[in-house]
């Protein structure tokens, strides 16, 4: 076979080296490189099995071996596929060719990611037929590669961590498993505790970006808030050292990265020019969301928030994902292309024309896929987008008119009229409609004018005002005065800036515009200054309180974590509420992108170190503060043993040797300790109160059917029942006191109880009979046969307002014992009254003798309801009120009357004096 370029071997071998290294063809034709020793033995031995070709400064070279410096620059390999002299029958079926870029590692790391994986144990037919064990190999292969790209520089001499070395970093999900493999591997325990911080921030969209393909858009549009959280969590941090810099610019610029690619597969499954309109709409602006969210994140960290973050300023300048900045406008204008055939759908008469127009104009899109930008597809897209205006050119003009007549109808709605242009903005923007409707654009504008004016006056009203006050800036919840302020100017300065951006849209060609935007900027410099000052006054007021210890700004880590108020018995824990909103103040204004003065910020990070351990312990100081409301009032005695070793523990919170010393802030240990302490008896008491609470349920529940049990017929039952009862107050009678068993309404033997219950329904009886007769209030009446007796005074009130034509509340009660009451329309004549803690013989009040009985019975007297106005039976210097009980026991008051005392109250407040209705 002939030497040099007539050689078939050898021209392959030449073409396919001057292609990938771009040489020019005149370097081939030199004799030297057409009688290569190395390229001959790499032909013609059937056991030289490689051949390397190498581009350095001084040429090309080649070698039948691989040194270990190659990687140095760019290498290119042919290899055999089987050990056999080559010819041009099997040139193609035997050799192989690969590159190599970087390093070995980087290379076949790719090749076996890029190309063999998928192939091997995604395909179908492939993986069917390939050992599962071979398959395992071939995973922890590229896994294990993965972690040597990733902890390695490119310098293969050199397999060492090299934090800022980026490149083996490609997708987020690299990164996140770059810092779970320190965690593991770390050199330093620092270092380990360090990135399984970071590791753990990750965390949160970790999972989301390894599956991104499976999420659908609206779920990426969410990932990217969730996102731009993390990565400011992750520069924020000052736990540990900080994230590079230039290792957050590659992390910033490869999710933007994913994120495009993501919506530009999405979009890619769908035909954008024939699919239905409201699905193509849905898509495109979901897609442009998740652009544009993105270039604005990476703007609004990098040029505002971490540039004024002082623990760790951003040194650069701010980051613009251009790539998917662009590819979003391109997705803006598929979404406009798509809305201006959709909008002209609309007003063309269903004619032929219409339909001509339908097959026509998307015909300079054929063969072009919209979503694949670059600098490539751009003059193609341009051209496209330029042939399809001149297709719809001659419908726009007809279109014009239509819109014209449309918008005239109801220009003179200004709510109406602005709707309608954003509603056709895309036509309105068309330079042929545009100019049809310029009466109409210059209405629009009007409106706008005054709108600015009601957005000016109405911040000039409120601005001076109280947050929800009629005068003041409307609020918001949880917002503290700055805060709503603040975020109600905020969105006074969207409303404006959304009617500029309007304007801009729609009429900058009119002569008014100059004017109108100067006026909205100067309202928008006027909004922006307010904002600051609020924020000013804010820093100033609370750098004034932080040298105030009574501010409640003050925390000492050496201080007392709680102790109880000398005065109340109260629980104080010593971390004020103040600080609790000055928390929430410093991380609602640094979110809305405020720079946090530095003492202020180091006392949030004091406050903020504490906070947690500050909220336990206010959890337990309100519980303290309000269990005794929370128990019944009967079971406290039971409780005893457990609130006073609550209360033990309190009060000894001590630490150290001997307990000398008080536990502080700054003794987390200690604090932890004594927290879990404190919490497990607030547990234990929570627990036997609700465990009480239950049980007095659970018998108020028996008792009640108990009482609806019928004693003749169903003794068995009754039986079962108070069996029932007495078991349960076996399992609480060590702690049972003596008077909680007894605090049941009736006597305890039930038959004294039914007693005293036949004798009442007979009593009821009677008294129904003589109300038939009408002879009731003419009698003397026993109230202790009621069972209800306030019940019945009530209604005795109700009939007296309706006899007198006066309302309840003009009534007032009164007793006498000098006779019946002229004042009152209605009266009874009571009896059966006893007297506790003094006697009464019908004139006044007298202290009781020794032998005299500690309770007395008192006489009939006449009770009734007069007029609040009219004078009653006793002077009211003369007189004292005492209360009604239904018993002894004093358990439940029926009313209060005024008895005659001869003039000293005091005195029969001190011996206890009350009435109360006998015994049935």
């Amino acid at each position: 076979m002939a030497n040099g370029t007539a050689d078939v071997r050898k021209l392959f071998i030449f073409t396919t080296t001057q292609n990938y290294f771009g040489l020019m063809s005149e370097l081939w034709d030199q004799p030297l490189l057409c009688n290569c020793l190395e390229i001959n033995n790499f032909l013609d031995d059937g056991n030289q099995m490689l051949l390397r070709v190498q581009r350095s400064d001084a040429g090309i070279s080649f070698s039948n071996t691989i040194e270990f410096g190659d990687t140095k620059d760019k290498v290119l390999v042919f290899f055999k596929l089987r050990p056999e002299v080559i010819t041009d029958e099997n040139l193609h079926d035997n050799i192989l060719v690969s590159s190599m870029l970087e390093s070995p590692i980087s290379s076949l790391y790719q090749a076996v990611r890029q190309v063999f994986a998928p192939m091997l144990l995604k395909d179908q037919e492939w993986s069917r037929n390939f050992d599962p064990k071979l398959q395992n190999l071939l995973s922890e292969l590229e896994a294990g590669l993965g972690i040597v790209l990733r902890r390695s520089d490119t310098n293969l001499t050199k397999l060492k961590f090299k934090e800022d070395d980026t490149r083996g970093i490609l997708t987020p999900s690299d990164e996140f498993q770059f810092w779970i493999e320190q965690a593991h591997r770390g050199n330093k325990q620092i270092s380990k505790e360090r990135a399984n911080y970071f590791k753990e921030l990750f965390e949160t969209i970790a999972r989301e970006f390894y599956n991104l393909d499976s999420l659908s858009l609206l779920e990426v549009v969410d990932l990217v808030e969730t996102t731009q959280d993390v990565v400011d969590d992750v520069w924020r941090q000052t736990e540990h050292d900080h994230y590079p810099e230039s290792r957050m610019l590659h992390l910033l610029d490869i999710i933007g990265g994913s994120f495009g690619r993501f919506v530009q597969k999405k979009l890619g499954t769908l035909n954008l020019w024939e699919d239905p309109y409201y699905l193509v709409k849905e898509s495109l602006k979901a897609g442009i969301s998740i652009c544009e969210q993105w270039v604005i994140v990476c703007n609004h960290l990098t040029g505002q928030v971490w540039q004024r973050y002082v623990p760790h300023p951003w040194k650069n300048e701010k980051y613009f994902p251009e790539t998917l900045d662009k590819l979003g406008k391109r997705l803006e204008e598929v979404l406009a292309v798509r809305t201006i055939h959709e909008k002209l759908l609309y007003f063309l008469p269903a004619s032929e024309e219409k339909i001509i127009c339908l097959t026509r104009v998307f015909e300079p899109f054929t063969g072009l896929n919209p979503v694949q930008y670059n600098p490539y597809t751009e003059p193609l897209w341009k051209a496209a987008v330029s042939q399809y205006e001149k297709i719809i050119a001659p419908a726009e003009q007809k279109i014009a008119g239509k819109l014209k007549s449309y918008i005239s109808e109801i220009q003179d709605s200004p709510q109406q009229l602005l709707q309608a242009f954003l509603k056709y903005k895309e036509l309105v923007k068309r330079p042929t409609i545009s100019k049809e409707l310029i009466l109409e654009r210059e209405t629009l504008l009007a409106r706008l004018v005054d709108s600015i004016k009601d957005f000016r006056s109405d911040f000039e009203t409120r601005c001076r005002g109280i947050p929800g006050d009629a005068s003041g800036p409307l609020s918001g919840k949880n917002l503290s005065e700055v805060v709503n302020n603040i975020v109600w100017v905020r969105q006074l300065e969207l409303k404006v800036d959304d009617t500029i951006k309007i304007a801009e849209a729609l009429l900058s060609d009119l002569s008014g515009f100059r004017c109108f935007h100067r006026n909205a900027e100067d309202l928008l410099d006027q909004l922006k200054l307010y904002e600051q000052e609020q924020f000013d006054d804010w820093s100033r007021d609370i750098q004034s309180g932080l040298s105030d210890s009574r501010s409640g700004l003050c925390i000492e880590a050496s201080s007392r974590i709680m102790e109880l108020d000398s005065n109340d018995g109260s629980l104080k824990v010593h971390y004020s509420d103040r600080l609790v909103i000055l928390l929430r103040e410093v991380r609602q204004l640094s979110a809305l992108g405020f720079v946090i003065p530095a003492k202020i910020q180091q006392v949030a990070n004091i406050a903020q170190k504490f906070c947690k351990q500050a909220i336990i312990l206010k959890q337990v100081a309100h519980f303290y503060n309000s269990i005794d409301q929370q128990m019944i009032q009967s079971q406290r005695p039971m409780m005893l043993q457990s609130a006073l070793a609550f209360e033990q523990i309190i009060k000894n919170s001590k630490t150290g040797s001997g307990g000398k010393s008080q536990i502080t802030w700054d003794n987390p240990k200690e604090l932890e300790g004594y927290i879990q302490k404190l919490q497990n008896a607030a547990e234990r008491l929570a627990t036997e109160n609700r465990k009480l609470r239950k049980w007095h349920t659970t018998f108020c529940e028996k008792v009640v059917v108990l009482m609806n049990i019928d004693l003749l017929r169903q003794q068995q039952r009754w039986k079962d029942g108070l069996q029932e009862l007495r078991t349960g107050l076996a399992t609480v009678e060590a702690q049972c006191p003596l008077a909680w068993q007894s605090k049941w309404e009736g006597p305890e033997d039930p038959l004294q109880y039914l007693r005293g219950l036949v004798a009442r329904a007979l009593a009821i009886q009677n008294w129904v009979d003589k109300a038939e007769k009408q002879a009731l209030l003419s009698e003397t009446l026993d109230l202790s046969e009621l069972f209800h007796p306030d019940t019945f005074l009530n209604a005795l009130r109700q009939e007296t307002a309706r006899a007198v034509g006066r309302s309840v509340d003009s009534l007032k009660f009164v007793a006498s014992w000098k006779g019946r009451l002229p004042e009152a329309k209605l009266q009874i004549k009571i009896s059966g009254l006893l007297l506790e803690g003094c006697s009464f013989d019908g004139n006044q009040l007298s202290e009781n003798q020794l032998d005299s009985p500690s309770v007395s019975s008192v006489l009939p007297c006449f009770m009734g309801w007069i007029p609040q106005d009219a004078c009653g039976p006793y002077s009211p210097d003369e007189c004292i009120s005492l209360p009604v009980y239904t018993s002894a026991e004093r358990d439940r008051v029926v009313t209060n009357i005024d008895v005659p005392c001869g003039g000293n109250q005091d005195q029969w407040i001190q011996c206890g004096a009350a009435l109360f209705l006998k015994n049935q």
